[in-house]
């Protein structure tokens, strides 16, 4: 309560005297006290999502006012992932500006389920990339994404140009956080196989992974939209069932809000750009994951 009364820069009696008022108001308990903690109850989750859902409609709304009205500015709010952002981001942004100088652009890093989820509340315009594409939402395709196994040149497995997950059952792996999709993707195909390799550490930087790698501390699970740099590691791809290990990510928005005309510019841009580059194109690894038909 005391941290949300600071962002709110309100004392923290006005700021329980305000959520008692809109208690009564509503004729719902919106908070619940577990221990010295303060959590949202049942209902007070319900109206969370609907007074999110509201102020997106509200901007929508505004959004497509200003449209009518003939503006052609306004804010474009785009989720995207570290990865994308190191390796992808930069070249659509360029080619974006030149034909929409007057659009003030945000970007917004995060990992896909969270990202989504902002979407559907509302907060952003459009995640790219996205590898789950939750039913609500519409999408296009990008680009084939690949699970690939980075170590050192001097490791025993280096000259292999695929590895399967079992064989990696004896070496320490050096994985993605849980919450990336590169992690859901690995640790589905593990349980598939029904293995379970030792884990050195979990990160939510790739490069850390790799610079360990590359010191011979372990295998890197990485995804192929990250910059692979440097002559002391080698690369395999996963596969699973003689299958690579992969999939096409997505460009996804939420067709029941308005989508300004400055946005779908940049989703044409996006496309526009990966149909000849995107991060880990010059993998043939990467090319082998088959397009969805």
């Amino acid at each position: 309560m005391a941290l949300a009364a600071r962002r709110l820069h309100v004392s923290q009696p006005a700021l329980s005297r305000q959520i008692k008022e809109l208690e009564r108001a509503l004729g719902v308990r919106l908070f619940d006290r577990v221990g010295r903690r303060i959590v949202l109850a049942a209902d007070g989750g319900e109206i969370l999502t609907l007074g999110r859902r509201l102020l997106a409609e509200a901007e929508s709304l505004r959004e497509r006012a200003a449209a009518l009205g003939g503006a052609r500015g306004g804010v474009l709010r785009i989720g995207t992932t570290p990865q994308f952002l190191e390796t992808g981001m930069s070249q659509v942004l360029t080619a974006y500006r030149r034909r929409h100088p007057e659009v003030d652009v945000r970007l917004v890093e995060g990992g896909g389920d969270q990202l989504e989820r902002a979407v559907e509340q509302g907060e952003l315009h459009l995640v790219a990339p996205a590898l789950h594409v939750v039913e609500a939402l519409e999408s296009v395709l990008l680009y084939p994404l690949r699970v690939l196994a980075v170590m050192s040149r001097r490791h025993r497995l280096a000259a292999r140009r695929t590895l399967a997950v079992s064989d990696l059952l004896h070496e320490s792996l050096l994985l993605l956080a849980h919450g990336f999709g590169t992690r859901r993707l690995f640790d589905e195909a593990c349980r598939e196989a029904g293995v379970a390799p030792p884990v050195l550490v979990e990160s939510r930087s790739p490069q850390s992974l790799i610079a360990l790698a590359a010191g011979g501390h372990g295998i890197a699970i990485v995804p192929s939209v990250v910059a692979l740099r440097g002559a002391a590691i080698a690369v395999a791809g996963l596969v699973r069932n003689g299958r690579p290990l992969g999939m096409w990510v997505s460009a996804v928005w939420d067709p029941r809000r308005h989508l300004p005309s400055y946005a779908a510019s940049f989703l044409k841009t996006l496309v526009d750009h990966t149909r000849h580059s995107y991060p880990g194109h010059r993998l043939r690894l990467t090319r082998e994951v088959r397009r969805p038909s």
